[in-house]
């Protein structure tokens, strides 16, 4: 009678360790800087969703470049960046793989001109201030695109994108390319200023996403899925209108600013429910789709000489885990 209770107990002490053991080893480190949609994971740490679904996650709060010299360095496993930059990141030796589409910038993203110009065309023979080579200058060129301009259109004037509030409002430049808070603080520091271009009119340009060390990915592939079932959750908390000041009081109190002013900046942030990424990591050309919207930015980055050769885009992408957990939660 003795050894059937001995197995049964031993089945049970295994099980336990089992779970315990996930709980009791390291935490995944994930660098995240001021971005809604990352920004959002702090909602899961305040409410301790992560500890509840069994997985340790250590938060680190950085500025976006140190963010990506932190992963570049092996200090963290993931990191929380665009799809253009990670294939930055990538040709720099640091490879990534991203595994969750968190969002896609709907109108963060700016081109803010000084008063008296009303729209693209207006830019022709202008100065615009943009970091060079980084996404901002991928928005310009696509926005003067759209207005039947290029680049040797206008003198581009290069500009740190933080700096670009006050080189606009120093008559520097007739226009500035940036991203919140930047483009907010641009519009309140030169009266009549108005956005000609958003990241709204081309949606899908910009996608948000978490890439992970491919070593880590492989060590620890089920507390990943974990973390992605708690993001999930966190797109729930944040579409639910009853819970709007509750989220704008935690995002807004990362980046010390008040709820009325973080709110343009969710609204600009259009976060991805599981069934609305399903269709974004489907192989096809465009922006509809991450594979498409990168490989732009990787002709983007080769054009600009940011890097050399194109990059091998798809390898930095894996829809598995995140299409395991939407199957899942459609049962």
């Amino acid at each position: 009678m003795r050894l059937p209770r001995l197995r049964s107990a031993l089945a049970a002490l295994l099980a336990a360790s089992l779970t315990a053991g996930s709980l009791l080893a390291a935490p995944l480190k994930v660098a995240y800087s001021d971005w809604p949609g990352w920004t959002a994971f702090a909602i899961a740490e305040q409410k301790g969703w992560f500890k509840d679904a069994g997985v340790e996650v250590e938060l680190l709060w950085f500025e976006y470049g140190p963010s990506m010299e932190a992963y570049s360095a092996g200090k963290v496993d993931a990191v929380m960046v665009t799809n253009g930059d990670s294939l930055v990141t990538g040709a720099g030796g640091a490879k990534n793989v991203m595994i969750v589409a968190l969002d896609y910038s709907n109108g963060n993203d700016m081109i803010v001109a000084k008063p008296g110009i009303e729209s693209m065309k207006d830019l022709k023979g202008k100065k615009v201030g943009i970091e060079v080579g980084f996404v901002e200058h991928l928005l310009l060129l696509k926005a003067l695109e759209s207005a039947g301009l290029t680049e040797a259109d206008v003198e581009i004037v290069p500009t740190p994108t933080g700096q670009t509030p006050q080189v606009l409002a120093s008559g520097a430049v007739d226009a500035v390319a940036a991203w919140q808070p930047s483009s907010g603080q641009a519009l309140k520091v030169v009266s009549g200023s108005k956005p000609i271009f958003t990241s709204k009119d081309v949606p899908g340009l910009i996608y948000d996403n978490l890439y992970v060390s491919p070593e880590s990915l492989e060590k620890r592939r089920d507390d990943w899925k974990k973390v992605i079932k708690v993001w999930h959750k966190v797109v729930a908390f944040l579409k639910e209108e009853d819970n709007i000041d509750e989220v704008l009081e935690i995002l807004s109190s990362r980046v010390s600013v008040t709820p009325d002013e973080y709110e343009p900046f969710l609204e600009g942030t259009y976060v991805l429910s599981g069934e609305e990424a399903k269709p974004i990591w489907e192989k096809a050309d465009g922006l509809k789709s991450v594979y498409g919207s990168s490989k732009i930015s990787d002709d983007f980055n080769v054009s600009q000489k940011v890097y050399e050769k194109p990059a091998d885009y798809e390898k930095y992408l894996d829809p598995s885990l995140t299409l395991e957990v939407i199957a899942e939660m459609a049962k």
